[in-house]
């Protein structure tokens, strides 16, 4: 299907755009009333993502409401685990809880490599439903937890300040973290292949514990799975989004990826030098940014178009919007990409 808005594809591929293309991580969510109400009719959130005509629904609603440039697939992370034999309950207020962690051989023996067709069909739905529904009007981003990622939360149980239980296996058993990112890895490969196939025009693959680990633990039990990833997706550009990872942007600048999200903890000029100019770069608006008036959000979002330049550059938040921003707030951050970024490009700034 031939798209009407394909500026996110193109400035993935590093190609020629008329303005920055926008749009924010956790995008479909908390933040649009529209969205609660779908909600509100359910038993949870983990009804909604595993009913595919819900999930398509409300990755629809930003577009819509928002005028973003891309749509992102309703879903989470842990579909991974869960499809995996490593179930896990969304706790309101908490976050995710896994009843049965993996910290064991026996552990490990109750998990399996998942069939994507068979044990996230739910997620495949929801994309094939999407796409009839956008019909060309955006692009629609699939995604993935990273390997370590969902490790740290399949060893830790829940969400944590410091994964220690995560982190320690890395020490302790460091073999039996292997096996576990090997099987978290295939999964997520056969995952994202299918994801494609199903109609997704770019992966992205969501790193949201990176930056706990060192930076020799991140090369060996991190790097070397997403490069695997990288390289196993080439229809789609691919986007590897690694919070906290300052350490690793040359690391990054290497892989078989088209774009590297920047969180707002990293220097944007520093973040270029180490990467190169041969990549796209995503972000890095802080999102706290959207709690200030709207001439404060106007004059910060033009003060990071001017760092990022008018190449190359994606515009989104350094992390997903927090739940309780105001949405005008959103409208006006992209409203004010829209605006302006044609201005920078015609200015050479």
């Amino acid at each position: 299907m031939q798209l009407k808005n394909d500026l996110l594809l193109r400035a993935a591929r590093g190609e020629a755009v008329e303005r920055t293309p926008v749009w924010l991580m956790r995008q479909a969510g908390r933040i649009l009333p529209e969205y609660r109400a779908v909600r509100e009719s359910l038993s949870g959130f983990k009804e909604l993502v595993e009913t595919p005509e819900f999930a398509a629904e409300v990755t629809i609603q930003p577009v819509d409401i928002l005028d973003v440039d891309a749509a992102i697939i309703f879903s989470d992370i842990l579909v991974v685990p869960e499809a995996m034999g490593c179930t896990y309950e969304m706790i309101e207020k908490r976050g995710p809880i896994f009843p049965n962690t993996i910290r064991s051989e026996e552990d490990m023996r109750k998990l399996r490599v998942a069939d994507p067709h068979e044990h996230l069909h739910y997620v495949l739905d929801a994309i094939k439903i999407t796409k009839r529904a956008l019909n060309g009007r955006v692009p629609l981003i699939g995604f993935a937890g990273a390997p370590w990622t969902i490790l740290a939360y399949m060893v830790e149980g829940s969400g944590s300040k410091t994964f220690s239980h995560a982190r320690g296996m890395l020490y302790t058993n460091p073999r039996l973290a292997h096996q576990l990112l090997r099987m978290i890895t295939d999964t997520t490969i056969a995952y994202l292949k299918a994801q494609v196939e199903a109609g997704a025009n770019l992966i992205q693959i969501f790193d949201s514990w990176a930056g706990i680990l060192s930076p020799a633990h991140y090369r060996q039990f991190a790097l070397p799975y997403i490069s695997e990833i990288c390289n196993a997706i080439r229809n789609v550009p691919v986007t590897v989004f690694a919070k906290g990872a300052f350490f690793a942007m040359e690391d990054f600048s290497k892989l078989n990826c088209e774009t590297i999200g920047v969180d707002w903890n990293m220097e944007v000029n520093k973040v270029r030098q180490q990467v190169g100019p041969n990549k796209t770069l995503q972000g890095n608006m802080d999102p706290c940014l959207l709690y200030s008036s709207f001439e404060t959000i106007q004059d910060e979002t033009i003060k990071m178009l001017k760092e990022f330049g008018p190449h190359r550059h994606i515009a989104n938040l350094g992390h997903g919007v927090y739940p309780d921003t105001d949405p005008e707030k959103v409208k006006c951050f992209v409203q004010t990409v829209k605006e302006f970024s044609p201005i920078l490009k015609s200015e050479g700034v």
